[in-house]
C-alpha cells in the first residue's frame, strides 16, 4: 500500500465484517461430495422406486408409468398380515434388545474399570462374521433335541410360550420365538452401543451428589441415570426396531411360512414372482408406517439430544 492510499476502514462500534465471498463458501464446497452422494446413491434410486410403484405391465412386454395408485392400495390389503406381524417381532424385539443391553451398557460404563475395552470388544465381536452365518449358527442353538429346547422343556417355558402361540409342538425352530431371538441377538450390538456412550458421559459426581442428598440408589437411578440417558435409549431403539422391522434373512432361516416379514415379501416379489411396481409399492409403504412410528415415537420420548 502506497503511502497515498488510505487505511481500509476500520468496522464502526456494532457493525461485523463479513468474511470474504470465498470463504463463506468454504462449508457449501466441503458439502458438496456428501451431498453428491446421497443424491446419487438415496434420492435418485428413491425417485427410480417410486416411478416403478405406478407402473403397470410386466417384464416380458415390459413396465411404463400409467399412475397406477392402486398398486398400493392392493399391495396393503393383500400383505397387511405381514406388515403387522413386522411391527410386532421388530417391536418385541427392540424391548428385548433394551431390557438386555441397559444392565450390560451400565455394567460397562460404571462398573468394568480396567476390563472396559475388551467387553466392548467381545459386545461388537459378533460384527466380525457375516450377518447370514450368525444366523445360520441359531438353527443349530435351537435345534430340536438341542441343550437350548431341553432345558426351555424342563423349565416349562415353552408351554408359556406354546400357549402364548409363539412356539407350538415344543419346538422353537420355525416359530416366531425363533425369529425373535434371531432378531434380538443380530441387533442387540446396536442397542448397546449407543447406551454405553450415553451412559459413559453422565459426570460421576451427580451419583455422588444424589448419594450426599441420602438418596437411594434405586432413587439416584431413577431420577439421574435413567432421565440422563434417554438420548441413548431413543437412539439404540430407533437403530434397532428399523433394521428389524425390515429385516428378511431371520425371517427366511429361523421362521416358516407362517412367519413372513414384509421383508420376505419384498425380496419374494423383486426376485421370484418379478413384480416390480407391487414389490415397490411395498417397501414404500414399509418406509411410511416406519417414519410415522419413529416421528411419533421421538415427540412421546421428549428429547431431540441423540447419541
Amino acid at each position: 500500500m502506497s503511502v497515498t492510499e488510505a487505511p481500509p476502514a476500520l468496522p464502526t462500534k456494532g457493525e461485523v465484517r463479513k468474511p470474504p465471498a470465498r470463504r463463506r463458501l468454504v462449508p457449501y464446497w466441503l458439502l458438496l461430495p456428501g451431498i453428491l452422494w446421497l443424491l446419487v446413491f438415496f434420492a435418485l434410486p428413491m425417485v427410480y422406486q417410486a416411478s416403478t410403484s405406478v407402473q403397470t405391465g410386466s417384464l416380458e412386454k415390459g413396465f411404463e408409468v400409467t399412475w397406477h395408485f392402486r398398486t398400493y392400495w392392493d399391495a396393503l390389503a393383500d400383505y397387511y398380515p405381514q406388515f403387522v406381524r413386522s411391527l410386532l417381532y421388530a417391536g418385541t424385539a427392540t424391548l428385548l434388545c433394551l431390557l438386555l443391553g441397559y444392565p450390560l451398557a451400565y455394567l460397562i460404563a460404571f462398573k468394568a474399570g480396567r476390563w472396559r475395552n475388551l467387553v466392548l470388544v467381545l459386545v461388537v465381536a459378533p460384527f466380525f462374521t457375516s450377518f447370514l452365518i450368525r444366523t445360520l449358527a441359531w438353527k443349530t442353538i435351537l435345534a430340536d433335541g438341542g441343550a437350548v429346547v431341553e432345558a426351555l422343556n424342563s423349565l416349562h417355558v415353552l408351554d408359556v410360550t406354546g400357549w402364548l402361540g409363539w412356539t407350538e409342538n415344543n419346538r422353537v425352530l420355525a416359530t416366531p420365538m425363533a425369529v425373535v431371538c434371531g432378531l434380538t441377538y443380530n441387533f442387540l450390538p446396536f442397542m448397546i452401543l449407543p447406551l454405553y456412550t450415553s451412559l459413559e458421559r453422565i459426570d460421576g459426581r451427580l451419583h455422588e451428589a444424589a448419594g450426599d442428598l441420602y438418596a437411594t440408589p434405586a432413587t439416584t437411578f431413577r431420577k439421574v441415570t435413567l432421565p440422563l440417558s434417554m438420548p441413548g435409549v431413543v437412539s439404540g431403539t430407533l437403530l434397532t426396531f428399523i433394521p428389524a422391522s425390515g429385516d428378511y434373512v431371520n425371517a427366511e432361516l429361523l421362521g416358516s411360512t407362517d412367519t413372513k416379514m414384509v421383508g420376505s415379501v419384498i425380496q419374494t416379489q423383486f426376485l421370484r414372482v418379478l413384480d416390480y411396481p407391487t414389490a415397490a409399492a411395498l417397501s414404500f409403504i414399509l418406509m411410511a408406517v416406519v417414519l410415522l412410528v419413529v416421528t411419533v415415537y421421538i415427540r412421546r420420548s421428549g428429547t431431540e439430544d441423540l447419541v
